[in-house]
């Protein structure tokens, strides 16, 4: 959701690295930016900062802050900046971040939910203190000042404001003057980039990646002050945290376009390589095992709770199926909902959180309270140090490398992949059936997929079917969470109503809105009980003069039965779902760029949602 970046000791051209910084976090997703920089080399520019900080922020896209500073000379030596995604208050000027007290001598970001705002408002309006935005933000910079104006330093006001909020935030703070940023984390990501020179913090790696590899991730109830050649972590009572500094794998040039239109167009042609990662190390078709690391202490559960939100729910519902198919008592759940509904756990639950960033708001909610009562927990992610990765019991990496599309394509790719390695080890050697075959499918995985990449008509398929009123997608088994992830794609990127549906609903009430200006893709892979019956919801469709388009291996006579095809390897029955998907992701990107779509960056959506 919101991106925040800062940096202290850059002198002369902390306004540059602020707007890089920004850009490289768009793809979280935003509806106005901001900077503010502690330098004063135009104080008189802006009346709202009346002291040494310089503000400058818009609405929109960060091409519009840009265009405000052409001609400003705003620049310092510590700066921090916000790309917003709106919860408190509409998309606009007045409220977009950074914020700033009445004399313009505090600054903040943050990324969150105050909910004790209305209170601290309140209270903060009865001393005379005058709001100048909707948001629940702003009554941090007015705490500091309070502070500030008792006397306080500017660190001791900063934690002094901060132990007055209940709720959620990552906040980063300067004060003028102070040649400082003070940090501080609660339930939403924050990290800091250890640079030579200058020290950086962000919501998220890719912002200051170009500067500095070496991270230190922060914890919940820490706080961090840095300066240019100087940083510290504290816990909330002000005792000094010893902190690891790691470093990251990607580079900066990971996170470019590498010449293709989109960054979803690049990490759909990654999954090859992608999957390459997830598997390296731990397969070993000699043997005909699987070996993940790190997971060796990890006994098989008798009862197995997936929880996770969108796509990765979608995964969730295939690792489901498969350990359902095993014998295992099995579910999966919506992440939001689970922290509500709380279901039953046995002594030998093992509830695993699925999350590409590791930092899901919901998702860590529901594996914090399945831990607190009681359930061994497990962390399906692809973000070393992320939130879920350091809090859970276990964690395995997906290792697909840096994902920037808000839509997620390699990590669903990795999270079936994954998940296919993950129940090999959860499940006893008597219950594994050919584990050797099922090696050798994954092993062969990563070049099928670039087949399907090469060889697809999905630019076709659309071309046929474009000004469609409707699009469905439906599968049976495996294929099911498939058919849900296809449709997510297309409405996700396409902004055209998608709907996926297990094939056999289709006459338990959807075939009410089928016509002949609804494509219904089917996905059918094989000749076994599942794919016959597909075929004969494919009839059901066909018979209401519904355009098909089957997505399939040939093995059946789907085919037969389609006015188009979409065509994927005769594979493994595990392995066949992603490459299915894989035509399904290229079906709703053409599509999306047929539409002209803002397609890494669709409207009112962000790559991590850390809010509930």
């Amino acid at each position: 959701m919101c991106g925040i970046i800062g940096v202290a000791g850059s002198a002369g051209g902390t306004r540059e690295v602020l707007l890089d910084g920004l850009a490289n976090l768009e793809y979280r997703g935003y509806d106005s930016a901001g900077i503010a920089v502690d330098g004063g080399a135009s104080r008189e520019r802006n009346a709202a900062a009346r002291g040494g900080i310089d503000v400058a922020k818009k609405e929109g896209e960060l091409s519009a802050l840009r265009r405000a500073l052409v001609g400003e000379t705003i620049d310092g030596s510590v700066g921090i900046g916000h790309t917003r995604w709106s919860t408190h208050g509409p998309p606009s000027d007045r409220n977009a971040h950074p914020h700033t007290d009445g004399a313009g001598r505090v600054a903040v970001v943050h990324n969150g939910i105050i909910e004790n705002h209305e209170s601290l408002r309140t209270e903060l309006e009865a001393k005379g203190v005058a709001f100048s935005s909707d948001t629940d933000s702003e009554v941090v910079p007015h705490l500091i000042a309070e502070a500030l104006a008792r006397g306080a330093d500017p660190e001791a006001a900063f934690r002094e404001a901060v132990s007055r909020l209940d709720g959620s935030y990552a906040l980063a703070a300067i004060v003028e003057g102070a040649g400082a940023i003070f940090a501080a984390r609660h339930d939403s990501p924050l990290v800091l980039g250890i640079g030579d020179g200058a020290n950086y913090l962000a919501s998220d790696v890719p912002a200051f990646l170009e500067h500095t590899r070496d991270v230190v991730y922060l914890e919940d109830g820490e706080f961090a002050v840095l300066t240019a050649d100087a940083w510290r972590v504290e816990d909330a009572s002000g005792e000094p945290v010893e902190k690891e500094v790691q470093t990251v794998e990607w580079s900066a040039e990971q996170t470019g376009k590498s010449g293709y239109d989109h960054f979803m167009l690049k990490e759909i042609h990654e999954q090859p390589k992608a999957l390459r990662g997830c598997l390296r190390g731990r397969v070993d078709e000699l043997d005909g095992c699987v070996a993940v690391e790190g997971l060796d202490g990890l006994e098989a559960p008798a009862e197995v709770q997936f929880v996770a939100c969108g796509t990765s729910y979608h995964a969730a519902l295939y690792g489901a199926y498969l350990l359902g198919d095993a014998g295992v008592a099995t579910a999966a759940y919506l992440a939001s909902e689970y922290a509500t509904s709380q279901p039953p756990l046995s002594p030998d639950t093992l509830v695993v959180g699925i999350t590409q960033s590791g930092e899901t708001a919901d998702t860590l909610s529901a594996l914090r309270k399945a831990r607190g009562r009681g359930a061994e927990t497990l962390a399906l992610t692809n973000v070393v140090g992320s939130t879920a990765a350091r809090e859970c019991d276990h964690v395995m990496h997906l290792r697909a490398g840096p994902e920037i599309g808000v839509a997620a394509t390699k990590t669903f790719s990795s999270q079936l992949v994954g998940l296919n390695l993950l129940i090999e080890e959860l499940l006893p050697d008597a219950s594994r059936g050919d584990v050797r075959e099922l090696v050798s499918a994954l092993r062969d995985l990563p070049a099928q997929v670039q087949e399907v990449l090469d060889d697809s008509r999905a630019a076709d398929v659309v071309d046929e079917y474009f000004g469609a009123k409707s699009f469905f997608f439906v599968g049976r088994g495996v294929h099911y969470p498939v058919a849900l992830e296809g449709a997510l794609k297309f409405k996700e990127i396409t902004y055209e109503h998608a709907e996926g549906f297990a094939a056999g609903e289709l006459k338990h009430g959807p075939l009410a809105l089928v016509t002949a200006e609804t494509p219904v893709f089917a996905v059918v892979t094989g000749d076994g009980e599942n794919a016959r019956k597909t075929i004969g919801n494919v009839k059901e469709v066909e018979a209401r003069d519904a355009p098909v388009v089957v997505v399939t291996d040939g093995v059946s006579d789907a085919a037969m039965y389609a006015d188009s095809v979409l065509e994927i390897p005769a594979v493994h029955e595990r392995t066949a779902p992603v490459l299915a998907n894989v035509q399904l992701q290229l079906v709703a990107y053409h599509m999306a760029a047929r539409l002209g779509r803002a397609i890494d960056k669709p409207r009112n959506l962000a790559k991590s949602v850390t809010v509930e």
